[in-house]
């Protein structure tokens, strides 16, 4: 499902040239489930934008599907997002403004999918993810993991064959982190492919391969005990 050759990604100011990832290889098969870890600024999350296609890689290829992204532009990047991969967040970035219902009903906006299909999916998913007795909730009247189902339904609503997952129990205290971990972990079992980056070792022993990142890049194994602290 993805494949990643020499993949790198520079940052660039007037004063300074900043190595984010350094030649990445990397192969990930369709229904793994895959913690990708390693300190803070080893280039987790850059690696993690550039597999959701939220961003270009300065050189090195990316195969999505074995399509060959490289050179795709925005458009051709959202286009190849939608239905495919879904996202998780530390943050759960979802909308204060709309209720649980309308959040999750979003992407499927962007799909353009007729009203009917929208509202049978995301009650679908509401009860997949044990939600709906919430769906008229906003989410600021929901607890943090309350908060994190609510992120996970929006991200397999369309039925994407990828989740990506940044620190998704970064937020919350252990019970509520080990719910949102079974959640990932059943979606998996279903035939999801995820790749979650943590810091926790705990939230990696959920999956089946680990890939360890070190100043941007690939290294086999961490160093000393405390690497991911």
């Amino acid at each position: 499902m993805i494949r990643t050759q020499n993949l790198k990604k520079l940052y660039q100011t007037k004063e300074i040239e900043t190595t984010a990832l350094n030649g990445i290889n990397i192969n990930i098969k369709k229904g793994e489930f895959v913690a990708v870890m390693g300190p803070s600024g080893c280039g987790k999350s850059t690696l993690l934008n550039l597999l959701g296609l939220l961003d270009e890689p300065s050189s090195g290829d990316y195969f999505f599907n074995d399509i060959d992204t490289s050179g795709f532009n925005e458009r051709k990047r959202a286009a190849l997002r939608k239905g495919n991969i879904g996202f998780v967040f530390q943050n759960f970035n979802l909308i204060d403004e709309l209720t649980v219902f309308e959040n999750i009903e979003l992407p499927l906006m962007y799909m353009g999918l007729s009203n009917d299909v929208r509202k049978k999916k995301v009650e679908d998913s509401l009860q997949r993810m044990s939600m709906m007795p919430r769906r008229n909730h906003f989410p600021q009247q929901l607890s943090g993991g309350q908060q994190q189902r609510v992120a996970i339904a929006r991200a397999v609503v369309a039925d994407a064959d990828l989740i990506l997952a940044d620190e998704p129990t970064g937020n919350l205290d252990s019970d509520h982190g080990d719910e949102v971990m079974n959640l990932l972990t059943e979606l998996n079992q279903q035939g999801t492919t995820i790749v979650m980056v943590t810091h926790s070792p705990h939230d990696a022993g959920f999956s089946n391969r680990r890939i360890h990142l070190f100043d941007g890049a690939v290294i086999e194994k961490p160093a000393e005990k405390d690497f991911y602290v």
